[in-house]
């Protein structure tokens, strides 16, 4: 395609404060690519603390860099060997951490990630699903083989991923108990859960309960004590911290550590469930690309529950 494009880039490795709102030349559609013409994206406050950010996976610098790794848009172009999409298509996906991502008005993808998008909702709230919603689904179905009737525990429920791990559990037939900041107890019990625990109360509040399957969405190192959350038998499922086989073995449990992975038939399922309404987006806050910084400068400040947009068209 050729030409330059507007997109929110980094030249140094850092903070919101590396980032620049610049032209940078449109990407390709290599083999087995979609290029994709961006509307909207969404944004991970945490990503620019990644290693996958700013190098390859041999340990060569990437700079400049793209952010923003959850992307709806139109398929513009393909590149050899692509098949079951054509240009003019609606979809939705998740970027490799390691490559360039959606922060920008094109995007390359590869094919096998992306997926038609549910065209029940704008492209800024199916921007919001692709990470944090797959994120869920896999925590709760790949690694811990939630089964109907059992009990959930989805601690940071308000959270980025929680929003979904709540809804998802529901949807799937389980008793869900959430704990998340007091503020966000109402919201919360609309998404699907039973029960809501102040998260303020702390290990207080959070006595063992013999949950099947607890899902921790906050983020940071684990407490010990969160290893007593499940029964005996029981799986915990941890998205940002390595968990300590010893604990685990103390407390009779499985814990399960992840990355997320794009799935096409994951992001079709969930497209589906979206379009269907078991499936509701949430979006925190909506930021055009050109104040992109800004958008991740407020990841301490006060905001809604959701997820972080960027609209480009």
């Amino acid at each position: 395609m050729g030409g330059t494009m507007m997109a929110l880039r980094a030249h140094s490795r850092g903070g919101p404060e590396q980032l620049v709102y610049e032209a940078a030349p449109v990407p390709a559609a290599g083999p087995g690519e979609a290029l994709v013409e961006v509307h909207a994206c969404a944004i991970t406050f945490a990503e620019l603390t990644w290693d996958q950010t700013w190098t390859t996976k041999d340990g060569a610098d990437r700079t400049p860099v793209i952010p923003s790794h959850e992307v709806s848009g139109v398929v513009s172009a393909l590149g050899d060997g692509v098949t079951g999409l054509a240009p003019g298509d609606e979809v939705y996906g998740l970027v490799d951490f390691d490559r360039d991502g959606a922060a920008a008005e094109y995007v390359a993808v590869p094919a096998a990630a992306l997926a038609g998008r549910p065209r029940s909702v704008a492209h800024a709230e199916a921007a919001a699903l692709p990470l944090a919603a797959l994120t869920a689904w896999q925590a709760l179905v790949d690694q811990a083989g939630l089964q109907e009737g059992e009990s959930v525990l989805v601690l940071g429920a308000g959270g980025g991923v929680g929003v979904y791990a709540v809804q998802l559990a529901a949807h799937l037939g389980a008793r869900v108990t959430a704990s998340d900041a007091v503020r966000k107890a109402d919201f919360v019990r609309g998404l699907g859960a039973e029960r809501f625990i102040d998260s303020a109360a702390g290990a207080a509040g959070l006595t063992p309960q013999g949950f099947d399957v607890v899902i921790d969405a906050i983020g940071g190192p684990m407490p010990p004590e969160r290893y007593g959350l499940p029964g005996p038998g029981g799986r915990l499922v941890t998205l940002s911290d390595s968990p300590s086989d010893d604990l685990a073995g103390e407390y009779g449990i499985r814990v399960l550590f992840f990355i997320v992975e794009p799935d096409q038939g994951e992001l079709a399922h969930l497209a589906a469930l979206t379009e269907r309404g078991r499936l509701s987006p949430v979006v925190s806050q909506a930021f055009p690309l050109s104040e992109g910084r800004r958008a991740f400068e407020s990841a301490g400040q006060p905001r809604p529950p959701g997820k972080t947009v960027l609209t480009v068209r």
